[in-house]
């Protein structure tokens, strides 16, 4: 098909949401003005998730990006509870303490999180009763084991995602008598997801990433250039520490079969994610497990087989590996997006392109064709389709938007080339996943001034 610019803006923009953080008397006090998000699907559910609160008890703004695999409840999951899981965390004991004595005794409860939410982002309100038992579970437990010190970011990151993956396990080996409940947290455990996520307090910016969705800074330097600082690692073949923090894991014997053509046990792209129990549990707690669950799970192929080479689980966790960075004036943004965008387009691109929307701002360089035979009306076209570029910057609203046109409509010679972006967006379901992954983006907008 071919799609015309009011049909293509539709599509890319269906998903976007903006934020922008209040004013107090004309200032803003905080160390982010506001974010942007959006999200381009390529798998019909889209698998991807994406999150942002407040954390109203404590400081700080959380963000975060999820990309799910074998279908998309793991990822939802995660999506809407993990924020609690850390907030929780977070929380000093005094205040964990009103929670439960409200929850004792029936009375309304303090918000934990003000969420900024898109319409399209939803909460599963079935489960909502169990996700909130175990939460309390894990406060009461944090109550009981009250240390009296002030929790670290970093050590209430790595607790948190922990906890929840733990619990996403419990639900589904303890089952429900409600069926439609009891076939959702199998298929949540079954199912997988990776997190990339950020908190950001004043100047400090944690990242804790499991999985290979990925964390940049676009930071400006003196002469206005922009350049891509990364704050996570993807937990991949790629990767070396993680190929040999498997291979430690494991006996000396099964070095051969880790990971096979770069993926775990031959399987999985991610060497850490959320859920994926077929990786973490032994095989007669799966087999249990999927006996005694609902028919609809004896129905899928894939909680049937087991992996090969299956003999030392767990093979895959989900404690995240946290990034502390101290923010500088320099430092303009953060694009936390998953890898849907990082398999199409460089980080120093991703930079370069951001941080030329915030500010307007297109540093002319000079056109490179890299080897390309060149006519003279083709150089004419470049030109003049960067002019139009320059006045066409500000008809996207949203810079993940922004972004996304880019990586998907961009040419070889680095510009948004419109058949192209037609083309990419008319694929069928079917072929889209072959050309490219769900993307899911956010940017977050740091305030010089208060830095």
């Amino acid at each position: 098909f071919y799609l015309t610019p009011p049909q293509v803006n539709s599509i890319l923009k269906a998903n976007e949401y903006s934020f922008k953080v209040p004013e107090f008397d004309g200032k803003n006090v905080s160390s982010v003005l506001g974010f942007d998000s959006n999200q381009l699907p390529a798998n019909a559910p889209i698998e991807d998730r994406r999150s942002a609160a407040t954390c109203l008890q404590t400081r700080g703004m959380l963000l975060g990006v999820f990309d799910g695999h074998a279908g998309c409840a793991c990822a939802q999951a995660v999506s809407e509870r993990l924020f609690y899981y850390i907030a929780v965390s977070l929380l000093p004991h005094e205040t964990l303490l009103e929670i439960e004595n409200a929850v004792e005794s029936g009375r309304a409860l303090l918000p934990i999180l003000q969420w900024h939410k898109h319409p399209n982002d939803y909460f599963s309100k079935e489960a909502s009763k169990l996700y909130f038992n175990s939460l309390r579970t894990y406060w009461q437990e944090l109550i009981d084991l009250n240390s009296g010190e002030t929790t670290d970011v970093k050590e209430a990151l790595i607790n948190a995602f922990k906890r929840l993956d733990n619990d996403i396990s419990l639900e589904a080996q303890v089952g429900d008598p409600n069926s439609f409940l009891n076939y959702l947290v199998l298929r949540v455990a079954f199912s997988g997801a990776t997190a990339c996520v950020a908190h950001v307090d004043g100047v400090d910016l944690h990242i804790a990433n499991t999985g290979d969705s990925r964390a940049m800074l676009g930071v400006q330097e003196e002469d206005g250039s922009w350049s891509a600082l990364n704050l996570s690692y993807d937990h991949n073949a790629q990767n070396e520490h993680e190929v040999e923090r498997v291979k430690m894991e494991h006996p000396k014997s099964e070095e051969k079969t880790l990971v096979k053509q770069d993926r775990l046990l031959g399987l999985l792209m991610p060497f850490r994610a959320f859920g994926d129990v077929k990786f973490k549990w032994s095989i007669e707690l799966q087999k249990r497990v999927v006996e005694s669950g609902p028919d609809q799970l004896n129905d899928n192929e894939y909680t049937k087989f087991i992996p090969p080479n299956y003999h030392t689980p767990p093979y895959l966790t989900a404690e995240p590996e946290v990034i502390y960075h101290r923010l500088r004036p320099q430092d303009k943004f953060l694009v936390l997006a998953t890898d849907g965008l990082w398999e199409t387009m460089h980080r120093q691109d991703v930079a370069r392109i951001v941080g030329e929307y915030l500010t307007g701002v297109h540093h002319q360089q000079p056109i490179a064709v890299g080897g390309y035979k060149v006519t003279l009306g083709q150089m004419h076209g470049l030109l003049a389709e960067r002019r139009a570029r320059i006045s066409s910057v500000f008809e996207d609203q949203n810079a993940a938007t922004h972004l996304i046109r880019h990586a998907v409509g961009n040419n070889e010679f680095g510009t948004v080339d419109h058949e192209r972006l037609s083309k990419m967006l008319s694929l069928p379901e079917e072929l889209a996943r072959m050309y490219r992954d769900d993307m899911t983006i956010i940017v977050v907008q740091f305030n010089s001034h208060v830095i």
